[in-house]
């Protein structure tokens, strides 16, 4: 629910394509944050970390940006302020959500990866079982 009393589903959907178009002053600021969209070109001055932050992430998808900076709990409530919409379930992010938490995605190990660990073990078993063996 938004401050307004809102539900997420009831908000307007808003592509990305629209979003990318809000990304300066004159066009209007706007950021995806956890597949919400936000705009807070009202905000620009207000930001306590200057406008040029918010500027950097106009028009695009802020979620780390956001987090990485650790937000305090009045901060995610003021931002129930600036939301206009959110994006539609097929633009959402698998990390993201709208739950406002951490995105916790950790990227897979590729096969590559493994295998060139599995043959680097391999190798060090091999050079000291030769060495055991050799005495």
């Amino acid at each position: 629910m938004t401050d307004h009393g809102t539900e997420l589903s009831k908000l307007k959907v808003i592509f990305t394509a629209e979003v990318k178009k809000h990304h300066d002053k004159e066009n209007g600021v706007w950021m995806i944050i956890h597949n919400n969209v936000y705009d807070v070109t009202s905000f620009l001055e207000e930001h306590p970390g200057g406008e040029d932050s918010l500027l950097d992430v106009a028009g695009k998808e802020a979620t780390q940006d956001f987090e990485d900076v650790g937000h305090s709990d009045d901060a995610r409530e003021l931002m129930k302020k600036y939301l206009i919409g959110t994006l539609p379930p097929e633009e959402h992010k698998k990390t993201g959500g709208t739950t406002g938490e951490k995105d916790k995605f950790e990227p897979p190990c590729s096969n590559l990866k493994w295998a060139v660990f599995a043959l680097a073990g391999a190798l060090v078993f091999g050079i000291v079982l030769k060495k055991y063996l050799s005495k």
